[in-house]
């Protein structure tokens, strides 16, 4: 009765007021794993990027003495030391392949730094998540309604807000930067090759570290906003919830009726032991405790059948019926009926108490026959 009252008012608030279709409720976690699994999670790729443009510039800025330490010593390898090698086809085979190597080194710490920035930067966002959903072909892409409904959307036109905000943040801190260094560039025409090279970084380092801390405000933003579309569109509508909860816990009627079935099966089970007890013990009313015992098979009686007030009458009904003896002791019934289940063996406590009964019995059974 519980369940179905609790069932009954769930109903009442599913579908009071809102319409079924209307998507006003939070997600539950079965929908959010549902939808985890086929690759729907929210990211900001704004964030990603300016993220991996601060770890590219601090990574290509501190490894710019050991880039420039390896380009000047293949340089001088090539200018002072091999000026008199054959330009053969070979020669060039293996300076080309020195120079991919030379590139390779200057170019890893970078490459490896942006790398693990992304990875770390996406697993923090998203975690670990695996799906092919995303990859499988859908015929709705290749609708041109949907295309076109999809350029003029709000995520359309946020993307587009996004883009020339990049453009012009980057363009005015691209000219802040060169008009406060202007008076240097002159100058490079009088450094030395190293010094140019490291005056050059500094202002692009100082661009990149700008740039990318704007991008950081800008990225912030855009993963509230992607959390915000994403909740969104996760929502269920009342009847969603309803329909979900009847997955995943059952239909409560439905239940509550296979209970019921089960009940009867169970009580036409125990009243078909009846007949076949040797006694029913009772208080007289409220209880009733159904005994067997064989002594070649039995190590002690044996409850077949137990019942209260209403189910206790029905089993003296049909004890009375099949001629089964009915014994009224009610501090033993009420014992019986409170501390064993049905296919229990008497408890030991109880042997003197039961043997007095069942002799009682058969002493009856004696003189009937």
């Amino acid at each position: 009765m519980e369940e179905q009252y609790r069932y009954f008012l769930m109903d009442l608030q599913l579908f009071a007021d809102d319409g079924m279709g209307e998507k006003t409720e939070k997600a539950t976690p079965r929908r959010r794993e549902e939808a985890r699994k086929k690759g729907q999670v929210f990211k900001s790729t704004d964030l990603n990027s300016a993220i991996i443009l601060i770890a590219g510039s601090v990574a290509s800025f501190m490894a710019f003495p050991y880039m420039v330490n390896n380009l000047k010593s293949f340089t001088t390898l090539y200018l002072l030391q091999r000026t008199q090698q054959d330009f053969s086809n070979d020669y060039i085979y293996f300076m080309l392949l020195e120079v991919l190597i030379i590139m390779g080194k200057m170019i890893f710490p970078i490459f490896l730094t942006t790398f693990i920035v992304a990875l770390l930067i996406t697993y923090l966002q998203v975690g670990f998540v695996f799906s092919g959903e995303s990859l499988t072909p859908k015929l709705e892409r290749l609708n041109p309604v949907e295309g076109f409904k999809r350029i003029f959307s709000k995520r359309a036109l946020v993307e587009l807000g996004k883009s020339l905000l990049k453009v012009i943040v980057t363009g005015y801190i691209v000219y802040s930067v060169m008009r406060k260094h202007y008076i240097l560039f002159p100058r490079f025409i009088d450094m030395e090759l190293i010094a140019g090279l490291q005056v050059l970084s500094s202002i692009v380092f100082e661009m990149a570290m700008k740039v990318g801390l704007v991008f950081i405000i800008i990225g912030i933003a855009d993963y509230i906003f992607q959390w915000y579309e994403h909740e969104k569109s996760l929502k269920m509508s009342k009847y969603e919830i309803k329909q979900e909860y009847k997955q995943t816990e059952g239909d409560p009627q439905l239940k509550s009726r296979q209970r019921r079935i089960q009940r009867d099966i169970a009580m036409q089970r125990m009243m078909a032991e009846v007949p076949k007890a040797d006694v029913v013990i009772t208080n007289p009313t409220h209880f009733a405790v159904v005994l067997k015992y064989e002594a070649s098979k039995m190590e002690a009686p044996v409850v077949v059948a137990r019942g209260k007030d209403f189910m206790a009458l029905k089993i003296k009904e049909i004890a009375r019926m099949h001629g089964v003896v009915i014994v009224e002791n009610p501090v033993l019934a009420r014992t019986l009926y409170y501390n064993t289940e049905i296919g229990d063996l008497v408890p030991e406590e109880l042997y003197q108490a039961v043997a007095e009964v069942l002799a009682f019995v058969y002493k009856q059974k004696k003189r009937v026959v």
